[in-house]
């Protein structure tokens, strides 16, 4: 079994993109032999340059020898528009792939193929009203970190690459290896397609070493009643003194972000697993289901059952 791959550069791509090739030459390793025949390839051959300045050389696409298993179209930092070349040496190659992939704003690249018209993609959110308003028969979602859409998978790019990568390799072979690559890149957490682009966590990410050492605390123990007064403990500071910082660099109050974390792992936990609701309350930190389904509901605007269905 061999798979080759092609990761399609342009000009201007972002290198953390590339995660996702070192994602499938760990799977070769992890798998055994070379299940993935990896190449880097451009219109013409030459050398593409990144948007930090990096120089790769590639592989002209049309002297690559046989057709890709896979095509994953890397596009810039900010979307480039085509020229009729281009459209009609992507459509060649995508129509030839069993799968097709974009990652960051290759949804643009390949959009005027006509390949992505009724189809569900992820673009990051800053770009897809351009998207959605240049190419309106793509159905396009702002939130999602990852989508599959019959052979095309799209991501919104950066470390969602990764996500998408490793979704690839589990549908190749399987959830262990897949698994084993994710720990291998030392990942606290392999994003679903059903995960969301933003971060509760990094919204609430705060200025001072004892408000992030308090926020440490309550992650790791949110099984735990965790009081107030016990991560002011934590950080030696009085309960009165630790509110008004918290609330100053957090935006909200302690309770309110030990809840919303507390909503971040149940919603992981139900994307993931078939937990019934009750254990899946426990590991989060509620007190009961009905209390997790009201942090539910008002940090993702979403019921237990609406995020089981999406991420299925």
């Amino acid at each position: 079994m061999n798979r080759p791959i092609a990761f399609f550069l342009f000009p201007g791509f972002q290198l953390v993109d590339l995660g996702a090739m070192t994602v499938f030459d760990l799977a070769n390793d992890e798998y055994g032999g070379t299940p993935y025949d990896l190449r880097i390839v451009s219109a013409h051959g030459t050398p593409v340059r990144s948007a930090a300045g990096a120089t790769l050389q590639t592989q002209a696409w049309r002297d690559a020898d046989g057709a890709f298993d896979t095509v994953l179209v890397f596009g810039a930092a900010d979307p480039i528009v085509p020229d009729a070349d281009t459209v009609a040496l992507l459509r060649r190659a995508a129509t030839g792939a069993r799968r097709v992939g974009t990652v960051c704003n290759g949804t643009a690249l390949l959009a005027p193929t006509g390949l992505l018209d009724g189809r569900l993609v992820a673009v990051r959110a800053m770009h897809a009203a351009g998207l959605q308003a240049r190419h309106p028969a793509i159905r396009v979602d702002p939130d999602r970190v990852w989508i599959r859409d019959g052979k095309i998978w799209s991501s919104a790019g950066m470390t969602a690459s990764i996500d998408l990568a490793l979704a690839l390799v589990e549908d190749d072979l399987g959830a262990d290896v897949a698994l084993a690559v994710a720990r291998r890149l030392v990942l606290y957490h392999w994003r679903s397609g059903a995960d969301t682009q933003s971060s509760n966590l990094l919204d609430m990410r705060p200025k001072s070493d004892r408000i992030r050492t308090a926020l440490g605390y309550a992650r790791r123990n949110l099984r735990l009643p965790l009081s107030i007064d016990e991560l002011a403990e934590q950080v030696h500071m009085s309960r009165r003194h630790f509110t008004r910082i918290f609330r100053a660099e957090t935006g909200q109050s302690p309770a309110r972000a030990i809840e919303t974390m507390r909503a971040e792992v149940a919603r992981m936990l139900l994307e993931s697993s078939a937990l019934p609701l009750d254990t899946v309350a426990r590991e989060a930190g509620f007190t009961s289901a009905d209390r997790m389904r009201t942090a539910l509901a008002r940090v993702y605007r979403q019921t237990p059952q609406d995020l089981r269905r999406r991420a299925a």
